[in-house]
């Protein structure tokens, strides 16, 4: 028997809506002190890893691991049922064929619940590799959302360097050119507004804008963003939700053919 309550259910609807258009079918994985996501994009070019710990949910039982197999477009749909402030809740048994969601409004005048056909998904964990990065950008997420959102008009690709200068996005295209240098800014009052640039080594990758303007789905959860970023592996973008959960994501950095002829 699986059993989590979250009082702050815009936190499930948010996620599944930042994965959907990434991940098409995928497990939930509970165990019983974490609800976690791994999933590839179809192309395999990207990967996502979304984990709630329990303390993120005021009730949480699992007798014992299972894996709940959905499609995310499905889910989303069931989600959109749900009120922005209402609590919801997840059941689904151990060999049960179904996911039950329960939204019930904060004043309890309205309670629904919908049940989702859950799927058999070949779900290998990916294992990801625990890599130490040369560099970790913390940013606001809003600001690394209009980036890529005003840099994805000139082009495909972006480059993303780090030097003692700041981080800065590059973009080149038939149109035009376009830079953002962003600076290690701590002045202000608050903590979310701080730009923080940890780097032991200048980094400088190439990456599709289309996946970073992906990533940027997420941004609703979280005011902070960080970005990790070594030579010749993948970038990771996490999006911290709150202290007791995150969503990742890794993206392979696009290789230049003529400097590996």
């Amino acid at each position: 028997m699986f059993e989590a309550r979250l009082t702050q259910g815009i936190i499930l609807k948010q996620l599944v809506d930042a994965i959907k258009d990434l991940v098409q079918d995928a497990n939930i994985d509970v165990s019983e002190n974490e609800l976690s996501i791994q999933a590839m994009d179809s192309s395999h070019v990207s990967l996502v890893a979304v984990s709630l710990r329990e303390g993120m949910f005021d009730h949480y039982r699992c007798d014992r691991p299972i894996s709940l197999g959905f499609n995310s477009q499905n889910l989303s749909k069931i989600l959109k049922c749900a009120g922005n402030d209402d609590v919801i809740t997840l059941k689904a048994e151990e060999e049960g064929e179904n996911l039950t969601l329960m939204f019930e409004s904060p004043s309890q005048d309205r309670i629904a619940d919908f049940e989702l056909k859950l799927m058999d998904i070949d779900g290998e964990q990916l294992g990801i590799p625990d890599t130490s990065y040369k560099t970790t950008i913390r940013m606001p997420s809003g600001e690394f959302q209009r980036i890529i959102r005003d840099l994805q008009v000139l082009g495909d690709t972006c480059i993303i360097s780090c030097t003692k200068e700041g981080i800065k996005f590059s973009v080149s295209g038939d149109m035009g050119t376009g830079n953002v240098l962003i600076r290690q800014n701590t002045s202000s009052d608050k903590e979310e507004d701080h730009v923080i640039i940890d780097m032991d080594e200048p980094v400088e990758l190439t990456f599709a804008l289309r996946y970073l303007n992906f990533f940027t789905k997420a941004t609703g959860l979280g005011k902070r963003v960080v970005l990790s970023m070594s030579p010749e592996v993948p970038i990771v973008v996490e999006y911290p939700i709150e202290d007791t959960g995150d969503i990742k994501f890794y993206l392979a950095p696009k290789i230049d053919d003529e400097e590996t002829a």
